[in-house]
């Protein structure tokens, strides 16, 4: 076996990259350590072209259940099935740093594997980013690379930064904000964040640190390619003929810039103008490629729409640089089956989100190589059927997209969710895309803010989320506001932000360009504040505060706790106790978990019988106490009696009376209750009185002196 290994302090630990003949059939590959952590990660490039018309990139993210030293599936197939969540993100996030720096006229198979061989304390979606860009970097596949990708944290209580923070840190809560972000030569190409309201300063001073550790990493990068790396592949565009080029120019040009520019949203007049190109090129008998007009026309859209930005001033829709399209937000009002509801438009962007409320018992149980057996409370799901944007096709299921953008929304509403003390209810909600033109995650986001608050779920603010597009061409630059149709799909940027009025809960960014200058974003965040206070006002204006109690048709969730010994009793042989308290005071759930708590699940006062019968069950009496008990067995020396808490005491026959009594024959019968007082606790042992609870009890039976 060859193999060859380079080294990089960073962050005080070792970031190994091994070259070896392991996976020598594939076009470049590299083997990455940090810490416990190690992935391989592939690149392979097709010998042929294909026959698709754009180009086929496809970044895969493999969690093997090994890397986390266990025999994980289910217990009918102990092996892994479709990918987690975890890992069709950790896929999005390197697809989305290396896509922007392909040729996209290529049209070769281009495929990047990430398989993650251990899991340490180190998350290997960041390990992912470096290895595609030295995999891409040694092959003979051309790329504009290297990039660097680094994720930084801050301490919530010493406002330390922290550079690559661990599972554990971020898992425990000590994190204010984290941000993962991706670039190269000092400008930035992806940015993922989390964050607890954090100012937008703060954002920017973690993005420029960010490009520091990128240079480093670059640096080293460019070191292992010149010493290992493969001649690249020349690619050459395929162009379209003379006789088309001159058509365009004489007969659309003009027409297509007076289209783009009509003041109208979406893109069907702008997809007129090339059905009308497509047919003249027809009925001149212009030969042509079909897939090549098509990338020609686009290219002159994507020209046309920045000369307007940058020359001229303009949109495509007409609206000014940093207008907001027209907001309208409506809360509940749906059906009172929903447990809470919105519907929030901006533009020709419209969703509909529902919320709905369980017991603890429905949280979703994860079980991946990043986390075992832990319970997630709070769930957002998107929707995007083909009908949003005017298409058949296939319903039902969900892909890649759909899990990115509601995997954004959720973290972007997050921070304002309740705590699982204070509010106990598991929490789902859905948004449903009922109609597109750009953005529709932070439509969700806006959604899911109307639908808790319709809900009566106390979150601590309203969210709202906007999209901002860019027209860069060198030094020049325009800033766009809520981005739409065609401004989206050829603009340069798609910088999403979601907050309160607080600050910042969430960023995701992508670019068309090799990269974006930090000062630009800045620029951005500052935009997206100002547009991101104008939603929250139309919310707010809708719905001012959550509704005071939740649906009457959520269940009710009563939380209690006993002493962790109490258990068993609880429960009972074989759950003997708990099945019957759940039948006879027809609660939906019972809930323990280790640390006593009980959450109680029920509908129309159940939850609140069953808390009061396992009160009394768990009840520890003292010294003292007052009751009533029944009596289970008597015996020459006094009665045995059960309490209500089920245990068993003794009143003796000298606590029957103030006066000796010879016998308990006609003092107390089984299955009489009696009043009793707590007169002593022995070694768990209880003794009771009558007589101090009741003086004349054995005179009222005839018992006298």
């Amino acid at each position: 076996m060859q193999q060859e290994t380079h080294t990089l302090e960073l962050a005080g630990k070792t970031l190994s990259a091994t070259f070896t003949d392991l996976t020598d059939q594939a076009n470049g590959s590299v083997l990455l350590r940090y810490g416990e952590t190690a992935i391989l990660v592939t690149a392979v490039m097709s010998s042929r072209e294909s026959n698709m018309p754009y180009f086929p990139l496809s970044v895969e993210f493999e969690e093997k259940f090994y890397a986390a030293g266990a025999i994980m599936g289910n217990r009918f197939q102990r092996r892994e099935g479709r990918p987690s969540e975890e890992a069709i993100l950790s896929a999005r996030i390197i697809d989305r740093t290396i896509r922007p720096l392909f040729d996209q006229t290529m049209r070769r198979d281009i495929q990047v594997v990430t398989t993650v061989l251990a899991m340490g304390e180190d998350d290997p979606d960041v390990l992912g980013v470096i290895g595609a860009s030295l995999a891409l970097g040694v092959s003979n596949i051309p790329w504009r690379g290297p990039v660097g990708a680094v994720r930084i944290g801050r301490h919530k209580e010493s406002g330390d930064i922290i550079i690559n923070p661990t599972y554990l840190q971020r898992e425990e809560g000590e994190l204010d904000f984290e941000v993962l972000a991706c670039g190269k030569e000092g400008n930035i190409n992806m940015i993922e964040t989390a964050a607890h309201e954090v100012s937008e300063d703060d954002i920017t001073a973690v993005l420029e640190a960010s490009t520091r550790v990128h240079q480093k990493l670059e640096a080293w990068q460019e070191e292992l390619i010149a010493k290992h790396g493969h001649q690249k592949y020349e690619h050459t565009a395929p162009d379209v003929s003379a006789a088309v080029k001159q058509l365009f120019q004489e007969q659309f040009r003009t027409r297509l810039y007076d289209t783009i520019f009509a003041g109208k949203t979406g893109k069907e007049h702008i997809h007129a103008v090339k059905d009308a190109f497509c047919a003249e090129l027809t009925n001149q008998d212009i030969e042509h490629d079909s897939a090549l007009v098509d990338q020609f026309f686009a290219a002159h859209v994507d020209t046309l729409l920045h000369k307007g930005a940058l020359e001229e001033g303009k949109r495509a829709d007409g609206r000014a640089m940093d207008e907001v399209r027209e907001l309208y937000a409506q809360a509940g009002d749906v059906s009172p089956i929903l447990h809470g509801s919105g519907i929030f438009y901006r533009g020709g962007t419209h969703i509909f989100t529902a919320l709905t409320l369980a017991g603890p018992s429905e949280a979703m149980t994860i079980d991946t190589i990043e986390e075992q057996d832990s319970r997630k409370h709070f769930m957002h799901h998107y929707n995007f059927p083909p009908f949003s944007v005017g298409e058949s096709g296939r319903i039902g299921g969900f892909n890649r997209r759909m899990i990115g953008h509601g995997a954004l929304a959720e973290k972007a509403v997050a921070p304002v969710i309740p705590s699982q003390e204070s509010f106990p209810y598991t929490i789902r909600l859905v948004s449903e895309t009922m109609a597109s033109n750009g953005s529709s995650s932070m439509g969700s986001v806006c959604g899911s803010t109307l639908a808790l608050m319709d809900g009566g779920v106390p979150i601590t603010r309203p969210v709202a989320g906007i999209a901002s597009g860019l027209m860069m061409d060198g030094d020049q630059y325009k800033l766009l506001t809520d981005i739409q149709g065609p401004e989206d799909e050829y603009g340069d940027m798609d910088f999403k932000v979601a907050g309160t009025r607080v600050g910042v809960t969430a960023i995701q960014m992508d670019v068309k360009v090799d990269g974006v200058p930090v000062p630009i974003l800045a620029e951005a965040l500052a935009a997206a504040k100002q547009a991101r206070l104008q939603i929250l006002d139309v919310i707010e204006a809708t719905i001012a505060e959550p509704r005071a109690q939740i649906s009457p048709r959520a269940p009710e969730i009563v939380v209690m706790q006993i002493n962790p010994e109490q258990i068993g009793m609880v429960i009972g042989s074989g759950g003997k106790t708990i099945n019957a308290l759940k039948e006879e005071t027809g609660v939906e759930e019972i809930t323990i978990e280790d640390s006593g708590t009980i959450y109680i699940t029920g509908r129309n006062g159940s939850a609140i019988t069953a808390k009061e019968r396992i009160e009394t069950m768990t009840h520890v009496y003292a010294v003292g106490d007052t009751t009533e008990a029944e009596v289970v067995k008597v015996t020459d020396f006094g009665a045995f009696v059960r309490l209500d808490n089920g245990q068993e005491g003794l009143v003796h026959i000298s606590e029957v009376a103030p006066y000796r009594i010879e016998s308990m024959q006609g003092v107390a019968n089984v299955g009489e209750t009696v009043p009793v007082v707590v007169s002593k606790i022995e070694n768990g042992k209880i003794g009771l009185s009558i007589k101090q609870a009741d003086p004349d009890f054995a005179k009222r039976k005839g018992i006298t002196e």
